[in-house]
């Protein structure tokens, strides 16, 4: 069984196949380093194995069959049996393992992972989705606002409810923990909790519209699930995780725990591993996997904000989130039982660039502001007003700006023109 048996450009995918989407450099050439990452990925090593044999080989061998050696990008279909259903983990552990340490290989990157029918629905996925999100706030044809609760730390529970209390009854739909902030010495999560809530159901019964508040419960995980289960105690709908510093392995965990809570999934540190074009993985595979873990409503990036992401990119996030259009093209399939997850777009966004970030993503997501409502130069009242301004003014071209209907605004859009 020689290497090069890898290497079948004649193949046709089996519907059960994963397809790992691969951009190599190496100095071996990009045949050679593809086949050394499909073998060390499977079922190979460095040398030849007197314990594989013919039929295994056969069974479990994955096949690269395709290779464009301008864009360094080589897709390897793998038999679904290399991998143990609905489990993460293990599918990591073979993808994106000892092969990113191979001394053959300078620069490797996982671009895109089209997963089977068959695999997918070993998961969960969201509670939730899109459709449940948002009939249970009764928001259908515009994006939901959020707020982020700045400063990240430092308020106490009493003043980040009153804070949360104040933007919910002008406009704002979600409230949210920074991700930075859990249970500290001067805002302790279950009194934040009990504060909260206290002042939700008085904004619902004020505003008559149903708010929510996402409470960062990220944590070792007996941690999570005992903050997870208070929320739900007290009435709470939707919590937060850090999805890269706690594992989408416990993310799996808090989804089977089926407590009936919107899980929000915050991306903080992705870029140590997605930033690089030519090393590490996209954001678009951790996004799906994401999805398969049980994320309702996800940070996918904001184009027009502070953070790194492209507007192709951030787009086709976004649409994978709904549905697989992997860029191999291969497998096209809708993602079987699995409910969608609703983007969300978040950093350094303010009133001013509420409708080119809407023309470009689409109203089906979340936009947060943080700085863009706490930040506005009359207050955090102000910039909840000027934030659901700038999106009711993106959604209907027909609106005419009043200058006393829309006063948040234009005081927004002065204010941030002049600091720019």
């Amino acid at each position: 069984m020689e290497k090069k048996s890898f290497v079948n450009l004649h193949y046709k995918p089996n519907k059960n196949d994963i397809i790992a989407t691969y951009r190599i450099e190496s100095k071996l050439g990009l045949e050679k380093a593809a086949i050394e990452v499909a073998a060390e990925s499977s079922i190979g090593t460095w040398t030849k194995l007197s314990t594989l044999n013919q039929k295994t080989f056969n069974k479990l061998a994955p096949q690269i069959f395709y290779i464009n050696k301008k864009k360094k990008i080589v897709d390897i279909a793998y038999p679904i049996e290399n991998f143990e259903l609905g489990n993460i983990p293990q599918l990591l552990s073979a993808l994106t393992g000892n092969i990113f340490s191979m001394k053959a290989i300078d620069n490797l990157r996982l671009e895109n992972l089209s997963l089977s029918t068959k695999y997918i629905n070993s998961f969960q996925g969201p509670y939730y989705g899109i459709n449940g999100v948002r009939k249970l706030m009764n928001i259908y044809k515009r994006p939901i606002i959020g707020s982020i609760i700045k400063p990240k730390v430092g308020l106490r529970s009493k003043q980040h409810a009153k804070l949360a209390y104040d933007v919910w009854i002008n406009g704002v739909d979600v409230v949210k923990d920074d991700e930075n902030l859990t249970d500290m010495s001067f805002n302790k999560f279950k009194t934040r909790v009990l504060e909260v809530m206290k002042l939700k159901n008085k904004a619902e019964k004020e505003t008559r519209k149903k708010k929510i508040h996402v409470f960062n419960i990220t944590a070792p995980m007996d941690t999570m699930l005992e903050r997870a289960k208070f929320v739900k105690k007290m009435g709470g709908k939707c919590v937060m995780v850090d999805l890269v510093s706690v594992g989408l392995d416990n993310v799996q965990v808090l989804r089977q725990a089926n407590l009936g809570l919107i899980i929000h999934g915050h991306r903080a540190g992705h870029s140590m591993f997605t930033r690089n074009p030519r090393h590490g993985m996209s954001m678009l595979v951790i996004a799906k996997l994401a999805r398969l873990a049980g994320i309702d409503q996800l940070h996918t990036g904001t184009v027009v904000g502070k953070m790194d992401g492209s507007a192709e990119e951030v787009i086709e996030i976004n649409k994978s989130l709904k549905e697989d259009f992997g860029i191999n093209k291969v497998l096209r399939e809708n993602w079987g039982k699995i409910k969608p997850t609703l983007p969300i777009a978040s950093g350094g966004l303010y009133p001013g660039l509420t409708k080119k970030l809407i023309d470009i993503l689409g109203n089906d997501l979340i936009i947060n502001y943080g700085g863009g409502i706490h930040g506005h130069p009359n207050g955090s009242i102000a910039g909840a007003r000027a934030c659901y301004q700038s999106m009711e003014l993106a959604i209907d071209k027909k609106i005419k700006i009043d200058k006393n209907k829309f006063k948040e605004y234009l005081d927004a859009q002065k204010y941030w023109k002049n600091k720019k």
